[in-house]
Protein backbone atom coordinates (compact mmCIF):
# COMPACT_ATOMS: atom_id res chain seq x y z
CA UNK A 1 0.00 0.00 0.00
CA UNK A 2 1.54 3.27 -1.29
CA UNK A 3 1.48 5.95 1.36
CA UNK A 4 0.49 9.37 0.89
CA UNK A 5 2.72 11.78 -0.13
CA UNK A 6 3.38 14.55 2.86
CA UNK A 7 2.55 18.06 1.71
CA UNK A 8 6.07 18.51 2.55
CA UNK A 9 6.89 16.63 -0.43
CA UNK A 10 5.86 18.94 -2.81
CA UNK A 11 7.51 22.25 -3.78
CA UNK A 12 5.45 24.95 -2.28
CA UNK A 13 4.50 27.92 -4.72
CA UNK A 14 4.78 30.94 -3.62
CA UNK A 15 1.29 32.88 -3.21
CA UNK A 16 0.83 35.94 -5.47
CA UNK A 17 1.49 39.29 -3.39
CA UNK A 18 -1.90 40.42 -1.88
CA UNK A 19 -2.41 44.41 -1.83
CA UNK A 20 -1.34 43.87 1.81
CA UNK A 21 2.10 42.65 1.40
CA UNK A 22 2.90 44.15 -1.98
CA UNK A 23 5.53 46.62 -1.42
CA UNK A 24 4.81 49.99 -1.99
CA UNK A 25 5.97 51.86 -5.09
CA UNK A 26 7.56 55.28 -3.33
CA UNK A 27 6.00 58.37 -3.96
CA UNK A 28 7.58 61.00 -6.58
CA UNK A 29 8.70 63.92 -5.39
CA UNK A 30 7.93 66.81 -7.69
CA UNK A 31 10.68 68.51 -6.07
CA UNK A 32 13.30 66.58 -8.75
CA UNK A 33 11.08 66.88 -11.85
CA UNK A 34 10.72 70.27 -11.30
CA UNK A 35 14.52 70.70 -10.92
CA UNK A 36 15.28 68.83 -14.35
CA UNK A 37 12.59 70.71 -16.25
CA UNK A 38 14.16 73.77 -15.22
CA UNK A 39 17.88 72.72 -15.60
CA UNK A 40 16.92 71.92 -19.26
CA UNK A 41 15.27 75.17 -19.95
CA UNK A 42 18.39 76.88 -18.23
CA UNK A 43 20.49 74.48 -21.36
CA UNK A 44 18.31 75.41 -23.98
CA UNK A 45 18.35 79.36 -22.98
CA UNK A 46 21.81 79.35 -23.02
CA UNK A 47 22.60 77.82 -26.60
CA UNK A 48 19.84 80.67 -27.73
CA UNK A 49 20.88 83.56 -26.53
CA UNK A 50 24.60 82.37 -27.30
CA UNK A 51 24.61 84.14 -30.11
CA UNK A 52 23.49 87.28 -28.70
CA UNK A 53 26.33 87.85 -26.64
CA UNK A 54 28.55 89.10 -29.35
CA UNK A 55 26.73 92.52 -29.68
CA UNK A 56 24.78 92.20 -25.66
CA UNK A 57 26.59 93.12 -22.73
CA UNK A 58 23.36 92.00 -21.22
CA UNK A 59 22.94 88.89 -22.99
CA UNK A 60 26.75 87.83 -22.06
CA UNK A 61 26.06 88.58 -18.44
CA UNK A 62 22.88 85.92 -18.74
CA UNK A 63 24.87 83.62 -20.42
CA UNK A 64 27.50 83.59 -18.17
CA UNK A 65 25.24 83.60 -15.33
CA UNK A 66 23.67 80.49 -16.67
CA UNK A 67 26.75 78.68 -17.72
CA UNK A 68 28.52 79.53 -13.84
CA UNK A 69 25.87 76.66 -12.85
CA UNK A 70 23.38 75.11 -14.99
CA UNK A 71 25.34 72.05 -15.80
CA UNK A 72 27.11 71.20 -12.34
CA UNK A 73 23.18 71.17 -11.27
CA UNK A 74 22.51 68.71 -13.76
CA UNK A 75 25.50 66.46 -12.79
CA UNK A 76 24.03 66.83 -9.00
CA UNK A 77 20.83 65.76 -10.20
CA UNK A 78 22.04 62.58 -12.15
CA UNK A 79 24.61 61.86 -9.32
CA UNK A 80 21.58 61.99 -6.84
CA UNK A 81 19.99 58.98 -8.68
CA UNK A 82 22.83 56.84 -9.58
CA UNK A 83 23.88 53.81 -7.73
CA UNK A 84 27.05 52.92 -6.81
CA UNK A 85 26.83 49.23 -6.14
CA UNK A 86 28.46 46.62 -8.88
CA UNK A 87 26.38 46.93 -12.26
CA UNK A 88 23.53 43.98 -12.41
CA UNK A 89 23.14 42.66 -16.80
CA UNK A 90 20.06 44.81 -16.63
CA UNK A 91 21.67 47.97 -15.51
CA UNK A 92 24.60 47.75 -18.34
CA UNK A 93 21.92 47.19 -20.42
CA UNK A 94 20.37 50.20 -20.11
CA UNK A 95 23.44 52.09 -20.17
CA UNK A 96 23.62 50.48 -23.88
CA UNK A 97 19.91 51.47 -24.55
CA UNK A 98 20.40 54.62 -22.87
CA UNK A 99 23.46 55.93 -23.35
CA UNK A 100 25.44 54.37 -25.82
CA UNK A 101 22.58 53.78 -28.66
CA UNK A 102 21.31 57.11 -28.37
CA UNK A 103 24.61 59.03 -28.57
CA UNK A 104 25.35 56.38 -32.10
CA UNK A 105 21.84 57.62 -33.58
CA UNK A 106 22.26 61.26 -32.65
CA UNK A 107 25.95 61.26 -33.68
CA UNK A 108 25.11 59.56 -37.24
CA UNK A 109 22.13 62.21 -37.55
CA UNK A 110 24.11 65.61 -37.16
CA UNK A 111 26.99 63.67 -39.12
CA UNK A 112 24.15 63.68 -41.80
CA UNK A 113 23.02 67.44 -41.21
CA UNK A 114 26.53 69.02 -41.70
CA UNK A 115 27.04 67.14 -44.78
CA UNK A 116 23.86 68.53 -45.89
CA UNK A 117 23.77 71.73 -45.02
CA UNK A 118 27.68 72.55 -44.59
CA UNK A 119 28.83 70.28 -47.45
CA UNK A 120 31.23 68.39 -45.27
CA UNK A 121 31.33 66.66 -42.35
CA UNK A 122 33.80 64.54 -40.00
CA UNK A 123 32.50 61.30 -38.74
CA UNK A 124 34.15 60.77 -35.39
CA UNK A 125 32.44 58.65 -32.75
CA UNK A 126 35.43 60.15 -30.13
CA UNK A 127 34.58 63.45 -30.41
CA UNK A 128 30.77 64.45 -29.14
CA UNK A 129 29.20 67.43 -31.62
CA UNK A 130 27.59 69.62 -29.47
CA UNK A 131 24.95 68.51 -27.08
CA UNK A 132 25.95 65.40 -27.12
CA UNK A 133 28.91 65.14 -24.72
CA UNK A 134 27.12 65.01 -21.77
CA UNK A 135 25.56 61.24 -22.82
CA UNK A 136 29.52 60.54 -22.62
CA UNK A 137 29.91 62.18 -19.53
CA UNK A 138 27.04 60.17 -18.21
CA UNK A 139 28.41 56.57 -19.01
CA UNK A 140 31.62 57.56 -17.62
CA UNK A 141 29.96 58.75 -14.51
CA UNK A 142 28.20 55.57 -14.39
CA UNK A 143 31.10 53.46 -15.19
CA UNK A 144 33.36 54.55 -12.24
CA UNK A 145 31.30 55.59 -9.98
CA UNK A 146 31.47 51.74 -8.07
CA UNK A 147 35.27 52.68 -7.48
CA UNK A 148 34.78 55.99 -6.41
CA UNK A 149 32.51 55.14 -3.77
CA UNK A 150 35.21 52.76 -2.67
CA UNK A 151 37.24 55.23 -1.51
CA UNK A 152 37.18 57.32 2.12
CA UNK A 153 36.77 60.86 0.71
CA UNK A 154 35.47 60.28 -2.68
CA UNK A 155 34.24 64.07 -2.69
CA UNK A 156 37.73 65.10 -1.77
CA UNK A 157 39.25 62.66 -4.62
CA UNK A 158 36.84 64.33 -7.19
CA UNK A 159 37.90 67.23 -6.65
CA UNK A 160 41.57 66.77 -6.78
CA UNK A 161 40.84 64.72 -10.33
CA UNK A 162 39.06 67.84 -11.67
CA UNK A 163 41.66 70.49 -10.29
CA UNK A 164 44.56 68.65 -11.50
CA UNK A 165 42.72 67.43 -15.04
CA UNK A 166 43.15 71.29 -15.89
CA UNK A 167 46.63 71.13 -16.13
CA UNK A 168 47.19 68.05 -18.12
CA UNK A 169 47.93 69.71 -21.75
CA UNK A 170 46.84 67.10 -23.99
CA UNK A 171 43.37 66.04 -22.13
CA UNK A 172 40.94 67.40 -25.02
CA UNK A 173 37.62 67.30 -26.00
CA UNK A 174 38.33 63.21 -26.75
CA UNK A 175 35.49 61.14 -25.55
CA UNK A 176 34.15 64.41 -23.76
CA UNK A 177 37.04 63.49 -20.84
CA UNK A 178 37.78 67.03 -19.91
CA UNK A 179 34.28 68.10 -19.02
CA UNK A 180 33.41 64.76 -17.52
CA UNK A 181 36.36 65.05 -15.36
CA UNK A 182 35.90 68.40 -14.83
CA UNK A 183 32.47 67.47 -13.45
CA UNK A 184 32.88 64.38 -11.82
CA UNK A 185 32.86 66.02 -8.47
CA UNK A 186 28.95 67.77 -8.89
CA UNK A 187 28.12 64.03 -10.01
CA UNK A 188 29.66 62.66 -6.91
CA UNK A 189 28.08 65.27 -4.67
CA UNK A 190 24.71 64.46 -6.18
CA UNK A 191 25.22 60.50 -5.09
CA UNK A 192 27.11 61.41 -1.76
CA UNK A 193 23.46 63.30 -0.92
CA UNK A 194 21.74 60.65 -1.78
CA UNK A 195 24.09 58.04 -0.08
CA UNK A 196 24.04 59.83 3.40
CA UNK A 197 20.48 60.71 3.02
CA UNK A 198 21.27 64.24 3.61
CA UNK A 199 18.28 65.69 1.76
CA UNK A 200 15.89 63.97 3.82
CA UNK A 201 17.95 64.22 7.12
CA UNK A 202 17.74 68.11 6.63
CA UNK A 203 14.51 68.16 5.72
CA UNK A 204 14.37 69.81 2.86
CA UNK A 205 11.68 68.28 1.12
CA UNK A 206 9.62 69.02 3.97
CA UNK A 207 9.90 72.63 4.73
CA UNK A 208 11.47 76.08 3.46
CA UNK A 209 12.85 78.55 5.83
CA UNK A 210 12.39 81.79 5.39
CA UNK A 211 15.78 82.92 5.86
CA UNK A 212 17.17 80.21 3.76
CA UNK A 213 14.74 81.16 1.05
CA UNK A 214 15.82 84.68 1.19
CA UNK A 215 19.38 83.68 1.38
CA UNK A 216 18.93 82.14 -2.01
CA UNK A 217 17.40 84.38 -3.41
CA UNK A 218 19.69 86.94 -2.99
CA UNK A 219 22.66 84.75 -3.95
CA UNK A 220 21.25 84.37 -7.08
CA UNK A 221 20.68 87.77 -7.55
CA UNK A 222 23.57 88.46 -6.38
CA UNK A 223 25.69 86.19 -8.78
CA UNK A 224 23.20 87.52 -11.70
CA UNK A 225 24.41 91.06 -10.78
CA UNK A 226 27.96 90.27 -10.97
CA UNK A 227 27.60 88.42 -14.68
CA UNK A 228 26.39 91.45 -15.62
CA UNK A 229 28.35 94.29 -13.91
CA UNK A 230 31.83 93.38 -14.57
CA UNK A 231 31.13 91.79 -18.15
CA UNK A 232 34.40 93.65 -19.41
CA UNK A 233 36.51 91.67 -16.71
CA UNK A 234 34.93 88.47 -17.66
CA UNK A 235 35.47 89.54 -21.47
CA UNK A 236 39.38 90.03 -20.31
CA UNK A 237 39.55 86.41 -18.28
CA UNK A 238 37.89 84.80 -21.03
CA UNK A 239 35.49 83.64 -18.47
CA UNK A 240 33.05 82.06 -20.76
CA UNK A 241 35.76 79.69 -21.69
CA UNK A 242 36.32 78.46 -18.15
CA UNK A 243 33.09 77.71 -17.35
CA UNK A 244 32.87 74.96 -19.65
CA UNK A 245 35.57 72.47 -18.08
CA UNK A 246 36.72 71.47 -21.48
CA UNK A 247 40.05 72.67 -21.66
CA UNK A 248 43.41 72.83 -20.02
CA UNK A 249 44.85 75.95 -18.17
CA UNK A 250 47.11 76.84 -20.82
CA UNK A 251 44.34 76.55 -23.17
CA UNK A 252 42.48 79.06 -21.43
CA UNK A 253 45.24 81.18 -20.69
CA UNK A 254 45.91 80.09 -16.92
CA UNK A 255 49.96 79.62 -17.19
CA UNK A 256 50.24 80.17 -13.61
CA UNK A 257 50.94 77.47 -11.08
CA UNK A 258 47.78 78.55 -8.92
CA UNK A 259 45.87 78.43 -12.53
CA UNK A 260 43.71 75.21 -10.56
CA UNK A 261 42.71 77.77 -7.89
CA UNK A 262 40.35 79.46 -10.45
CA UNK A 263 38.86 76.20 -11.42
CA UNK A 264 38.54 75.83 -7.30
CA UNK A 265 36.87 78.90 -6.94
CA UNK A 266 34.03 78.59 -10.16
CA UNK A 267 33.07 75.21 -8.73
CA UNK A 268 32.70 76.66 -5.45
CA UNK A 269 30.36 79.47 -7.04
CA UNK A 270 28.72 77.06 -9.06
CA UNK A 271 27.99 74.47 -5.92
CA UNK A 272 26.72 77.31 -4.14
CA UNK A 273 24.20 78.60 -7.09
CA UNK A 274 23.30 75.45 -7.51
CA UNK A 275 21.87 74.64 -3.97
CA UNK A 276 20.56 78.03 -3.82
CA UNK A 277 18.76 77.59 -7.49
CA UNK A 278 17.26 73.96 -6.25
CA UNK A 279 16.34 75.14 -2.89
CA UNK A 280 14.04 78.13 -4.43
CA UNK A 281 12.33 75.72 -7.30
CA UNK A 282 8.78 75.11 -5.82
CA UNK A 283 8.00 71.27 -4.08
CA UNK A 284 4.93 71.06 -5.60
CA UNK A 285 3.23 69.83 -8.47
CA UNK A 286 2.20 71.87 -11.15
CA UNK A 287 1.35 71.42 -14.68
CA UNK A 288 4.60 71.08 -16.28
CA UNK A 289 6.02 69.29 -13.12
CA UNK A 290 5.71 66.30 -15.65
CA UNK A 291 7.91 67.95 -18.63
CA UNK A 292 10.73 67.21 -16.14
CA UNK A 293 10.62 63.66 -17.06
CA UNK A 294 11.57 63.65 -20.14
CA UNK A 295 14.24 66.38 -19.97
CA UNK A 296 16.92 63.76 -22.53
CA UNK A 297 14.21 64.27 -25.91
CA UNK A 298 14.30 67.95 -25.02
CA UNK A 299 18.00 67.80 -24.64
CA UNK A 300 18.73 65.94 -27.99
CA UNK A 301 16.18 67.72 -30.19
CA UNK A 302 16.12 71.39 -29.34
CA UNK A 303 20.03 72.10 -30.80
CA UNK A 304 18.31 70.42 -34.31
CA UNK A 305 15.55 73.24 -33.36
CA UNK A 306 18.19 76.02 -32.72
CA UNK A 307 20.76 74.79 -35.82
CA UNK A 308 18.93 76.98 -38.65
CA UNK A 309 18.84 79.67 -36.13
CA UNK A 310 22.55 80.23 -35.13
CA UNK A 311 23.73 79.34 -38.45
CA UNK A 312 22.02 81.59 -40.32
CA UNK A 313 23.27 84.66 -38.24
CA UNK A 314 19.47 85.62 -37.63
CA UNK A 315 20.13 86.07 -33.86
CA UNK A 316 23.39 88.30 -34.57
CA UNK A 317 22.94 91.74 -34.82
CA UNK A 318 18.86 91.94 -32.67
CA UNK A 319 18.31 95.48 -31.58
CA UNK A 320 17.18 96.77 -29.39
CA UNK A 321 18.30 93.81 -26.72
CA UNK A 322 15.30 94.79 -24.42
CA UNK A 323 12.99 93.37 -26.87
CA UNK A 324 14.68 90.59 -28.70
CA UNK A 325 16.38 89.29 -25.04
CA UNK A 326 13.08 88.61 -23.63
CA UNK A 327 11.74 87.27 -26.94
CA UNK A 328 14.50 84.88 -27.21
CA UNK A 329 13.65 83.84 -23.56
CA UNK A 330 10.04 83.14 -23.49
CA UNK A 331 10.79 81.30 -27.14
CA UNK A 332 13.40 78.75 -25.37
CA UNK A 333 11.10 78.26 -22.40
CA UNK A 334 8.46 77.34 -25.12
CA UNK A 335 10.63 75.00 -26.92
CA UNK A 336 11.61 73.31 -24.07
CA UNK A 337 7.69 72.39 -22.99
CA UNK A 338 7.11 71.78 -26.69
CA UNK A 339 10.13 69.34 -27.16
CA UNK A 340 8.46 67.26 -24.20
CA UNK A 341 5.12 67.12 -25.41
CA UNK A 342 3.53 63.66 -26.01
CA UNK A 343 3.48 63.80 -29.52
CA UNK A 344 6.75 64.32 -29.84
CA UNK A 345 7.44 61.55 -27.28
CA UNK A 346 6.05 59.08 -29.73
CA UNK A 347 7.56 60.33 -32.99
CA UNK A 348 11.72 60.35 -31.30
CA UNK A 349 11.17 57.60 -29.03
CA UNK A 350 12.35 55.01 -31.14
CA UNK A 351 16.09 57.55 -31.58
CA UNK A 352 15.83 58.56 -28.04
CA UNK A 353 14.93 55.15 -26.41
CA UNK A 354 15.76 53.05 -28.99
CA UNK A 355 15.27 48.90 -27.69
CA UNK A 356 17.79 47.25 -29.59
CA UNK A 357 16.12 43.90 -28.32
CA UNK A 358 18.78 41.93 -31.72
CA UNK A 359 22.17 42.79 -29.51
CA UNK A 360 21.38 40.87 -26.42
CA UNK A 361 22.25 37.43 -25.99
CA UNK A 362 19.17 37.34 -23.66
CA UNK A 363 16.87 39.78 -25.15
CA UNK A 364 14.42 39.57 -22.03
CA UNK A 365 17.15 42.21 -20.62
CA UNK A 366 15.07 44.72 -22.40
CA UNK A 367 11.74 42.85 -21.93
CA UNK A 368 12.05 43.31 -18.44
CA UNK A 369 12.54 46.86 -18.40
CA UNK A 370 9.55 47.87 -17.30
CA UNK A 371 9.34 52.07 -17.39
CA UNK A 372 12.31 53.19 -18.84
CA UNK A 373 14.59 55.81 -16.59
CA UNK A 374 15.77 58.51 -18.17
CA UNK A 375 19.46 58.67 -18.41
CA UNK A 376 19.53 61.93 -15.45
CA UNK A 377 17.67 59.46 -13.05
CA UNK A 378 14.17 60.11 -13.33
CA UNK A 379 11.96 56.93 -13.94
CA UNK A 380 9.15 57.53 -16.78
CA UNK A 381 5.94 56.67 -16.05
CA UNK A 382 4.06 53.71 -18.73
CA UNK A 383 3.43 55.08 -21.83
CA UNK A 384 1.63 52.67 -24.35
CA UNK A 385 0.55 53.35 -27.92
CA UNK A 386 -0.30 51.10 -31.07
CA UNK A 387 2.80 52.84 -32.85
CA UNK A 388 5.14 51.53 -30.70
CA UNK A 389 4.86 48.01 -30.62
CA UNK A 390 7.94 46.95 -27.83
CA UNK A 391 5.69 49.02 -25.11
CA UNK A 392 2.44 46.64 -25.70
CA UNK A 393 5.21 43.74 -25.31
CA UNK A 394 6.41 45.16 -22.27
CA UNK A 395 2.71 45.72 -20.58
CA UNK A 396 1.95 42.49 -21.60
CA UNK A 397 5.20 40.75 -19.83
CA UNK A 398 4.07 42.97 -16.61
CA UNK A 399 0.51 42.50 -17.10
CA UNK A 400 0.98 38.66 -17.53
CA UNK A 401 0.63 36.47 -14.25
CA UNK A 402 3.92 35.11 -12.24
Amino acid sequence: MMSEPSADSHPRVPASPTPATRPRAKARVPLWDNARFACIVLVVLGHSVQRLTYDSDIALGLYLFIYAFHMPAFAIISGYFSKAGPPTSRQMARVMTDIVAPYVIFETLWWLTKLIFEGEADPNLTTASWTLWFLLALGIFRLVLPYISLLRWPLVWTVLISVCAGYLPNLDDTFSLARTLGLLPFFTLGWWLNEHRIVDRMRVLERRSPWVTGSACAALATAGWAAWFFVDLWEAMNLREWLFYDASYDDLGGTQWWAGGVRLMLMAVALVLSIAFLYVLPRGEHRWTHFGQYTMYVYLLHSFVLYPFRESGVLRDLEPTWLWLPIVIVAAVLIAMGLATRPIRRIFRPLIEPRPRGIFADPTLIAREGRRRDPTGSRRPKETSASHPSARADQANRDAPT
